[in-house]
């Protein structure tokens, strides 16, 4: 098939080379009725704008790189797939890079950048630290997100961990429980975020005039739903009496749900259980799942929002944002009096 060159798209448009060319590249000083004409002459003809060219015109290749440490996760599936839509709606492709937190991979990720294969970075970052980041050059564009790094040199987006778990605190005070534990800590867990929802979570049991118990924290082995699973069951055999559980993500609470149903623990009658994430997995347990919600599509579009401004020339200091969280409300830490 022959290829569809611009000159096509002109031709069909009745526009100049010139025109098409302010099209694909969004320029804003383009009429709003050119631009349809050429709009409707591209999805009539299918014109795909060569990279190589683009690149060669501009300096930039219409391509960004999303970074994350698993795919599979259902919060970073979710939050990738916000991003890759916003990402789209703004004229670029995404390339999806999966690190499996390996120090080796996240290296990769910021090489490329370097080399000029993307015009931008969004990544989440665990084993690279903040010095690391901050010694890379401020002129290649990179969004963090994640808790791992916050260097001031570069832009990075978030939720407040801690204040999100301080709410989830108060929420299983409100309905009565008094002996809340969390699940869970993992041996060498690397993340940074559980470190600070546990911060949180101390600090909203505290700030209730509740003593603190370290038989409360409960061990995790991995961070599989059947590895928390156990380290509930566990907790139950040792005797620890509890009546509320935070969660470090929402796969922890799974975990927790399948060990207090086996030991006909009710939940939330005698256990109250709140995840972390507001993932879609929480509308299909048993019972529903209350879950800290960040609010991931404002994450994605911020995120975006400080990549593009980098990408189109801003060069400031790294700007640092924290987007809202809320609590989803469900059955297993239901709302107060119901």
């Amino acid at each position: 098939m022959k290829q569809v060159r611009l000159a096509d798209v002109a031709e069909l448009a009745g526009v100049s080379m010139k025109t098409v060319s302010n099209v694909v590249h969004d320029y804003p000083h383009v009429a709003p009725q050119l631009r349809k004409s050429v709009q409707e002459a591209i999805d009539q003809l299918g014109y795909k704008p060569n990279l190589t060219a683009r690149r060669l015109a501009t300096g930039k290749t219409g391509m960004i790189a999303l970074a994350m440490p698993e795919i599979d996760h259902p919060y970073f599936s979710e939050l990738s797939r916000h991003i890759a839509e916003g990402a789209t709606r703004r004229g670029y492709r995404v390339i999806i890079e999966q690190t499996l937190s390996d120090v080796d991979a996240e290296h990769a990720v910021l090489k490329d950048r370097e080399a000029g294969l993307v015009d931008g970075v969004i990544f989440h970052p665990v084993r690279m630290n903040t010095l690391e980041i901050a010694k890379l050059r401020r002129d290649t564009p990179l969004v963090l997100l994640g808790e791992s790094t916050t260097p001031v040199t570069t832009d990075h987006v978030m939720i407040d961990n801690v204040s999100a778990a301080v709410d989830s605190v108060k929420h299983l005070l409100s309905l009565g429980s008094r002996r809340i534990a969390f699940l869970g800590v993992v041996e060498h867990d690397i993340t940074g975020s559980t470190d600070q929802r546990l911060l949180g979570y101390q600090q909203g049991l505290v700030g209730a005039g509740i003593a603190l118990n370290p038989d409360l924290v409960f061990p995790v082995p991995d961070f599989s739903p059947e590895a928390s699973a156990e380290a509930v069951t566990a907790a139950l055999s040792r005797g620890v009496d509890f009546d509320g559980v935070v969660c470090r993500d929402d796969k922890f609470a799974i975990g927790a749900l399948r060990g207090l149903t086996a030991a006909g623990v009710k939940v939330p009658d005698d256990v109250a259980v709140v995840g972390w994430d507001n993932t879609a997995l929480g509308s299909y347990t048993t019972p529903t799942l209350t879950s800290i919600a960040p609010d991931k599509l404002r994450l994605a579009e911020v995120a975006l929002e400080l990549l593009a401004e980098r990408i189109n020339g801003y060069q400031g200091i790294g700007r640092h944002r924290v987007v809202p969280h809320s609590l989803a409300v469900r059955h297993s830490a239901p709302a107060p009096g119901s």
